[in-house]
């Protein structure tokens, strides 16, 4: 999946935060509602206008920065 179809970022958007495209609903919030337990269904029922695809986009986009990160010790 090609998350970069699906994700953005703009300074003049959320401060720049990566956002799902034409909305103002961020990967972290997506995030935040799976780690607090909401299912994909529960995200689309409260965000109607999102796909199943914005919210794998969103967790394809975090193991992407994830992946990239340094541990410096």
């Amino acid at each position: 999946m090609n998350y970069r179809e699906r994700i953005t970022s703009n300074p003049e958007i959320m401060l720049g935060k990566p956002v799902i495209k034409g909305t103002r609903i961020t990967v972290e919030l997506i995030l935040k509602k799976l780690s607090e337990g909401s299912t994909i269904e529960d995200i689309l029922e409260s965000y109607p206008h999102l796909q199943r695809e914005d919210i794998l986009s969103s967790l394809a986009y975090s193991v992407d920065v994830i992946s990239k990160e340094e541990i410096i010790v």
